[in-house]
């Protein structure tokens, strides 16, 4: 019983012995020796050594799988030579970038002298691997021959492409006389680049039958596929080359899709987690590599690990002390006590110098010096933004922003409902109110013309100081005013209430005003007397609409030529009709200040300072005199007799002379009635008591009727020296003593005890 435990036990020691051999085999070829290959797999054949995963030979010895990941890759150690599967394609070495150097057979026809006549024989070569392409950029494709060209053949998709080259030559001495040793330029020998993404390939030599003349030194002809800088072309090699197999370079690639499609999937080759997936050249499949500042062997589970820059001497700085390893990478630094990053390049670690640390303070206390001003500029620019954000807050509310946005939230129509612009909104549009922008300058303010956001085109007036104790009357009559709806009143658009006066935004007016096309432009006189009776009818109407039709009545106080603008179709706007002011206001009319400009003025409101409609119908008759005469209302350049408009034009009309004074050119047979009709109602609104005077209604309607009315050529002379002599009753002393100055100068008396008698274009 002893002895037959005894032999079990033997048995049971030997098998083991066995095992742990086998296991010390396959860990010996798998871990220290075979970095690249998987456990159990041989990595070498021959002097082929790694073999590297994804290839292998047969199966593991200590797992029994697959050595190789697919069956394209399989590989066979024969003799210690290594094969392609079980091909005769011998396999020179495998490269992890993706490349493999194999030995081909050479094609080759000959002329087969045995059967008496000149017939050829040549070899057929090929390689279908689906998984391998040739590699364009190293090898080369050559024929060597006199007689000879050949074939290189590629199969895709169904469809054969090929390249290739000929040589022909006659003799050894001409070979000899225009090649040399090593170069194959094209005779006896010929080579082409191989193109890109050649698989299925197939090549071939073949012969043009000509060897009668060069049969002593050529019979055969050959073509071949070789790796760049291993061939050396000689003349021997045309009576037979050395050698019946090339070298060349094959692409390979795992899998038979794209990257992106290949990932996530069971067999997806790139198993590293430091690895990453490029295209294959070929367009076949894709290949692994490691990512950068990683080597070794993408297909396997850890293959890849971090390259040790510092410590293999790949690395930039100064010295390895001073390289530290970082996944991937490497960083360069300097110790305590030592400034510099470490690099070479920039002068490594030295010593830290007092003059440095002095520089270092002196930079550092520029910097903070630089930070610190930085820091109160900002603080001063917020300061100054609140500062400027409360003042225009203070403005508002003095110009009555409140009140105004409160009493436009109970507009029932938002069709007229004024709109309040920020003072940037109107900086912007007049480019921060550039005086190259200025339109019109008068005593009331400036006005520029400005461009809105939407490319719209406004007027723009800032006006002068306005009186605070009256700035809810001024929001009503903003809102009033904004509420007009005549197409011969400038409309107001809206306001801007944040600076210190108030702006106000009109419809832009492009023509300029009548005074300027009446006096200033020196073509008056070709302004017919059609248009001047239109112009008249289009202000008489705007007026009325003032006087009668508005929602509150509205007088203008300011009728002149000057304050009437002419838009490109010469359509009258009547215009500065107060809003730009403050006014008094009573229970039914809304007035302006006590304002005005010399030749214009009532004389019954100089004597009672009381300003009524009535005042606008006089300031009217004189912008009829205007239109009429051609001359300005009031000009010290004239005569002394003759410097009132109004006083000279009712002169002439008493003593029977209106031609004389009407504008030259203006005058015809066909509107002499119209003109004297228009030279009467001029003469009524002229009247020195206002209620003698027409209304502004009265007066559009007579100015329509004269435009209706056709030509009369019996003018009764007597009537309207009747009428003249009525409306000039109370001027009839001045004009028989010849002395046109009193009223003139009354008026102008009377106008020194007003302070605010503007003499500008009040615009």
């Amino acid at each position: 019983m002893a002895r037959m435990r005894l032999k079990e036990m033997q048995k049971q020691l030997t098998r083991l012995t066995v095992v742990l051999l086998m296991a010390l085999e396959a860990t010996s070829q798998a871990l220290p020796g075979c970095p690249h290959s998987l456990p159990g797999c041989p990595c070498s054949c021959g002097n082929v050594s790694p073999i590297p995963y994804p290839f292998g030979i047969g199966n593991s010895k200590l797992t029994g799988k697959n050595c190789f990941l697919e069956e394209a890759l399989n590989l066979t150690c024969t003799n210690s030579t290594l094969y392609r599967g079980k091909g005769n394609v011998q396999i020179l070495n495998i490269s992890l970038a993706g490349k493999m150097d194999v030995l081909m057979q050479i094609s080759e026809v000959c002329k087969n002298e045995s059967l008496g006549r000149e017939e050829t024989y040549g070899y057929y070569i090929s390689l279908t691997t689906p998984a391998f392409a040739i590699s364009s950029e190293d090898n080369k494709f050559v024929t060597v021959g006199c007689d000879t060209y050949g074939y290189l053949n590629t199969f895709r998709n169904g469809t054969q492409s090929s390249t290739g080259c000929l040589t022909r030559c006659d003799s050894l001495q001409s070979v000899e006389s225009m090649q040399r040793y090593g170069n194959c330029t094209g005779i006896g020998c010929c080579q082409v680049d191989i193109p890109p993404r050649m698989k299925n390939i197939s090549f071939e030599a073949s012969s043009f039958h000509n060897f009668n003349s060069t049969s002593d030194f050529n019979k055969c002809g050959y073509s071949f596929v070789v790796k760049n800088g291993n061939y050396l072309f000689s003349v021997d090699h045309l009576r037979r080359v050395p050698f019946n197999m090339t070298p060349l370079v094959m692409d390979w690639s795992v899998g038979n899709d794209t990257c992106e499609a290949s990932k996530g999937r069971p067999g997806y080759a790139c198993k590293s987690p430091d690895s990453e997936c490029e295209k294959s050249p070929s367009e076949y499949g894709y290949r692994c590599k490691c990512k950068k500042g990683f080597q070794g062997n993408a297909y396997l589970p850890h293959g890849c690990q971090d390259i040790l820059e510092c410590s293999s001497n790949k690395h930039n700085c100064d010295s390895e002390d001073h390289c530290r390893e970082t996944p991937g990478s490497f960083e360069c630094f300097c110790p305590d006590g030592l400034i510099g990053n470490g690099k070479k390049e920039s002068g490594g670690c030295h010593r830290r110098q007092p003059a440095d640390a002095f520089k270092k303070i002196v930079i550092g206390a520029g910097v903070g010096l630089i930070a610190l001003f930085l820091g109160i500029s900002w603080l001063y620019l917020m300061y100054q933004k609140r500062k400027d954000i409360k003042l225009k807050q203070k403005f508002f509310q003095q110009n009555g922003g409140i009140i105004l946005r409160q009493q436009l939230s109970t507009e029932e129509d938002s069709s007229q409902t004024t709109t309040i612009f920020s003072a940037e909104q109107l900086k912007k549009a007049t480019n921060n109110f550039d005086e190259s922008l200025i339109i019109g300058k008068g005593g009331y303010g400036t006005v520029f013309k400005g461009f809105l956001s939407n490319n719209k085109v406004v007027a723009i007036k800032k006006s002068k100081i306005v009186d605070q104790n009256q700035v809810e009357q001024f929001i009503n009559e903003v809102i009033i005013l904004s509420q007009i709806n005549h197409r011969n009143v400038v409309k107001l658009l809206g306001c801007c209430l944040e600076t210190e006066v108030p702006l106000l935004v009109y419809e832009f007016v492009n023509n300029g005003t009548l005074y300027d096309y009446l006096h200033n432009q020196g073509q008056g006189v070709n302004v017919s007397w059609k248009t001047r009776l239109r112009i008249a009818t289009e202000a008489a109407a705007a007026l009325s609409y003032l006087h009668s039709e508005a929602c509150i009545p509205i007088i203008h106080r300011d009728v002149k030529t000057a304050n009437i603008l002419l838009d490109d179709t010469y359509t009258a706007k009547v215009s500065d009709f107060g809003a730009s002011r403050l006014v008094p206001i009573d229970h039914t009319e809304i007035t302006t200040i006590v304002q005005g400009t010399l030749g214009y003025l009532d004389p019954e409101y100089m004597q009672s300072s009381q300003l009524t409609e009535k005042s606008d119908v006089y300031s009217f008759g004189v912008v009829l005199v205007e239109l009429l005469t051609g001359e300005k209302a009031f000009s010290f350049s004239r005569a002394e007799e003759q410097r009132s408009l109004t006083v000279h034009f009712l002169c002439s009309l008493k003593e029977d002379r209106l031609f004389d004074v009407i504008q030259v050119g203006l005058l015809d047979e066909e509107n002499q009635q119209e003109i004297m009709q228009v030279a009467i109602l001029a003469a009524r609104c002229l009247r020195l008591t206002g209620e003698e005077r027409p209304s502004m209604k009265e007066v559009t309607m007579e100015l329509e009727g004269i435009k209706l009315t056709k030509k009369d050529p019996g003018i009764n002379t007597d009537k309207i020296c009747n009428e003249s002599q009525y409306l000039l009753r109370e001027t009839q002393s001045s004009c028989e003593h010849g002395d046109t100055s009193s009223q003139q100068n009354t008026e102008y008396d009377s106008l020194r005890e007003h302070e605010v008698i503007d003499f500008g274009d009040g615009r």
